[in-house]
């Protein structure tokens, strides 16, 4: 029964505080309506901009169901300026497809993508190279694209993405031995003190 309680006690300790992730979520609404309220801004402005050009075509005193003519001049810019902004949308997004090129330039400028590695994916390399280090030992090509991807993990292990994930493994999921086989003992020592630094900062 004390395990259970002590294993409880550990979990809610290395869990996010309840205020920092209720205000992140709170953050993250924001951010999620940006969108609108930033469509919103644009129609204002613009159709406040465009209104004194174009009010003296609308009578003052004149009504329509009830209601002035400006204001139903004002609804008509403003619906104006996001059909405008739809039209626009629409053409990228069918017409010219450009944001096929936009993925690709983003994918192209991502260095996780081209020849950095995230340490999730590497765990998933280091296993996958030791198995093939077992079934393809006599497979020459093979165990040269396996000493490849040695040489790859191990240039990526000085980056400071490891040394943060490898902090998190001791300090948040409290791992006592998050063991990466692929290193050497200097390897291990170099990585162990970029954490450590991280400390620090």
């Amino acid at each position: 029964m004390e395990d259970t309680n002590t294993g409880a006690s550990s979990q809610s300790e290395s869990s996010p505080a309840p205020f920092k992730k209720w205000f992140m979520r709170q953050y993250w609404r924001i951010q999620q309506s940006q969108t609108i309220i930033s469509m919103a801004f644009w129609v204002t402005t613009l159709t406040l901009l465009i209104w004194p050009y174009v009010k003296w075509r609308f009578e003052d005193g004149v009504t329509f169901a009830g209601i002035s003519i400006t204001y139903w001049g004002l609804l008509g810019i403003g619906a104006s300026v996001m059909l405008v902004v739809l039209l626009v949308g629409l053409i990228y997004d069918v017409t010219f497809g450009l944001w096929r090129e936009h993925m690709t330039i983003i994918g192209e400028r991502n260095p996780f993508q081209t020849y950095q590695m995230s340490p999730n994916f590497a765990v998933i390399l280091i296993q996958t190279n030791i198995l093939l280090r077992k079934i393809a030992a006599d497979d020459e090509e093979a165990m040269r694209h396996c000493d490849f991807v040695d040489r790859w993990l191990k240039w990526n292990i000085d980056t400071e993405i490891f040394a943060r994930t490898m902090s998190g493994w001791q300090n948040i999921v409290e791992d006592e031995d998050p063991f990466l086989p692929y290193l050497d003992d200097e390897q291990r020592e170099r990585l162990q003190r970029s954490v450590d630094e991280l400390k620090t900062l």
